[in-house]
């Protein structure tokens, strides 16, 4: 999987294709990621001890890694990713259109 946390993404696929959103956490066993403002659903709680209140909550759900592609901050577009092994042996994802380094 490319992605990490933090990552800006742009969706590809489903509901809310064409959505722009950062990566708030990467679940590996299940290749899923946790998009900000991305696949929000509503879930239906009962007053607890958390939630005095209960009612209606919105939150995140995850989506699947193959519906988002990483975002490019020099081509501003999604894009296919490489990695490459820099001359100090540093392991980096790098942009395939203009081959520009992602990883900070």
């Amino acid at each position: 999987m490319q992605l990490k946390k933090d990552d800006k993404v742009k969706v590809i696929a489903g509901k809310d294709k064409g959505k722009v959103g950062k990566v708030l956490k990467v679940i590996q066993k299940k290749n899923r990621v946790l998009v900000e403002n991305i696949n929000v659903v509503k879930r239906h709680t009962k007053p607890n001890a958390q939630n005095r209140q209960g009612g209606i909550l919105e939150s995140e759900a995850p989506i699947h890694w193959s519906n988002v592609m990483l975002m490019c901050n020099k081509c501003i577009e999604p894009v296919r990713v490489k990695n490459k092994i820099l001359d100090d042996g540093k392991k980096v994802r790098v942009c395939r259109k203009c081959n520009e380094i992602i990883d900070a």
